[in-house]
C-alpha cells in the first residue's frame, strides 16, 4: 500500500513539474539568447584586440590596464557618481511627497493624479532631450525668457560646465518621477490604516505620522527605489547623447555615453568591452556599498 501510495504521488507531481518547465523554457531561452551569450561572448572578447574586419588578436588584461589607466573612463565615472547625487534625492524626495499627496485625495482626483504623474515615464527620452533642449536654448529658449523676466542675464544652459550637467539631470529627474511616484503609493497602500488612525488619536501630525509609521513601512520599497535609480541615473545614455553629446568639455560624459564614443570611433572594440564590464564591476560595488550602508539585513518584514 504503501509502494502504490508513492507512485500515485509522483504521478501527481510529474505533470505539475512539466508544466512548471515548459512555462520556464519561453523566458530561459530568450534570456539566454539575449542576455546570457552576449555576455559571455563580450567577456570572451574583451580578452582580444578585435574587429570587424581582422582577425581577433589576444592580448590578455592589456584592454583592462588601457581602461584602468583611462584618466577619461574614470572622469566618466566621477560624472555618473554626481549625476547619481543630483538626480536620485530629488527624484526620491518629490516621487514620496506626491505619492503621500496622492494618498490624502478621494479615489477619483488620485487616478486622475496617477495618470499625469506617469505620462512622463511613457515619453520618449529622445523627444524629451530635444524638448529641453529647445527649453534651454540661449537666444530663444524659454528658461531664459523666464529668468529674464527677474533680472537675471540669459545663460547658456548647455554650453556652460557649470551648468551643464545640472540642465540635464532636470529632465532626467521629470522622466523618473512617474514611477517612483506608483511604486511608493503601491506600497503606501499597504500600510495598515489602523496604524494612521491610533497616531491621530494619539494627536500626532503629518510629520510624525511620516517619521514612524510611512518610513519605516516603506523601508523596503525605498531600498528598492534607492538602488534602481541609482544604478539607472549612473547609466544615463539618451538625454547626454542628444543634448550635449558629451559636451562641452566631457562636462556630460557619463560612463554609458564615454562607452558609446570609444566604440563609435575605435575600430578595436576590445577596450569598449573591457569598459563596459567594469562599469558593471563599478555599479556592483555601487550597489553593494547602498546595502551595506542601509544595512538591508534589517529592512526584512
Amino acid at each position: 500500500m504503501k509502494i502504490m501510495g508513492r507512485k500515485s504521488a509522483k504521478r501527481r507531481k510529474y505533470p505539475d513539474t512539466v508544466m512548471a518547465y515548459a512555462l520556464l523554457a519561453p523566458m530561459a531561452i530568450l534570456l539566454s539568447i539575449f542576455v546570457i551569450w552576449p555576455a559571455l561572448r563580450a567577456i570572451y572578447l574583451s580578452f582580444f584586440n578585435w574587429s570587424f574586419y581582422t582577425d581577433p588578436e589576444f592580448v590578455g588584461l592589456k584592454n583592462f590596464s588601457d581602461v584602468l589607466h583611462d584618466k577619461l573612463f574614470w572622469n566618466s565615472i566621477g560624472l555618473g557618481i554626481k549625476f547619481v547625487f543630483l538626480t536620485v534625492p530629488a527624484q526620491l524626495v518629490i516621487a514620496f511627497l506626491f505619492a503621500s499627496f496622492v494618498m490624502s485625495v478621494n479615489r477619483k482626483i488620485a487616478s486622475v493624479l496617477k495618470v499625469v504623474i506617469y505620462i512622463p515615464t511613457i515619453i520618449s527620452s529622445v523627444i524629451t532631450s530635444i524638448v529641453f533642449a529647445l527649453i534651454y536654448n540661449y537666444s530663444g529658449g524659454l528658461l531664459n525668457a523666464v529668468v529674464a523676466k527677474f533680472g537675471v542675464p540669459a545663460q547658456a544652459w548647455l554650453g556652460d560646465t557649470h551648468w551643464s550637467l545640472f540642465a540635464i539631470a532636470v529632465p532626467a529627474v521629470w522622466l523618473g518621477i512617474g514611477l517612483s511616484s506608483l511604486i511608493m503609493i503601491a506600497g503606501m497602500v499597504d500600510i495598515p490604516s489602523s496604524f494612521y488612525e491610533a497616531a491621530e488619536i494619539e494627536g500626532a501630525n503629518w510629520w510624525q505620522k511620516t517619521i514612524y509609521i510611512t518610513l519605516p513601512q516603506l523601508k523596503n520599497v525605498l531600498l528598492y527605489l534607492l538602488v534602481t535609480v541609482t544604478i539607472a541615473a549612473i547609466q544615463q545614455f539618451e538625454l547626454p547623447l542628444v543634448m550635449t553629446g558629451g559636451g562641452p568639455l566631457d562636462s556630460t560624459n557619463l560612463p554609458n555615453l564615454f562607452i558609446f564614443n570609444h566604440f563609435r570611433g575605435d575600430a578595436y572594440v576590445g577596450y569598449s568591452l573591457a569598459a563596459a564590464l567594469l562599469l558593471g564591476v563599478v555599479i556592483s560595488c555601487i550597489s553593494g556599498a547602498i546595502f551595506k550602508v542601509v544595512n538591508s539585513e534589517k529592512l526584512v518584514d
